[in-house]
């Protein structure tokens, strides 16, 4: 079993009605991807799609994803192609679920946003997720 110290919070960088398919299609062919950038993604209308086994690595922050599990949201962008929260209640309500589910079985894990890690230049997920946590749900913090 892998050692979890970093829960990802990330946005696709797309519009909130982009698909999951047209998503994965995406990492596949024109990045080359193996795996997927994200274990868990969540749709605008907050269904969940388990991407990737826990077990194995993906590719959500390039350096870290050794010891991260990876949790996104379709959106993320507004129309001009801006770092935007976009996310639904529907969205944020699963994303509080998952990270609680998340939390629990990796206890020592710190959760953070991609965009919080030393060296990136990503507005993902166009949002403060520990500041979002602190109003939200402090005990995940």
């Amino acid at each position: 079993m892998r050692t979890i110290t970093h829960i990802v919070v990330h946005c696709t960088a797309t519009n909130p009605n982009a698909t999951v398919a047209s998503i994965l299609r995406y990492w596949k062919t024109v990045l080359g991807w193996k795996y997927p950038g994200y274990h868990h993604i969540i749709k605008a209308d907050g269904t969940v799609e388990h991407l990737l086994s826990e077990e194995l690595v993906s590719n959500g922050v390039a350096g870290h994803n050794a010891h991260s599990v990876h949790l996104s949201y379709v959106g993320g962008i507004d129309a001009q192609g801006n770092p935007h929260d976009t996310r639904t209640l529907d969205q944020q309500l699963v994303m509080l679920s998952m990270l609680r589910k998340l939390k629990a079985k990796y206890p020592k894990a710190t959760i953070c946003g991609h965009r919080d890690f030393p060296g990136v230049k990503k507005a993902c997920p166009s949002f403060d997720v520990r500041a979002w946590l602190k109003e939200e749900a402090p005990e995940l913090l």
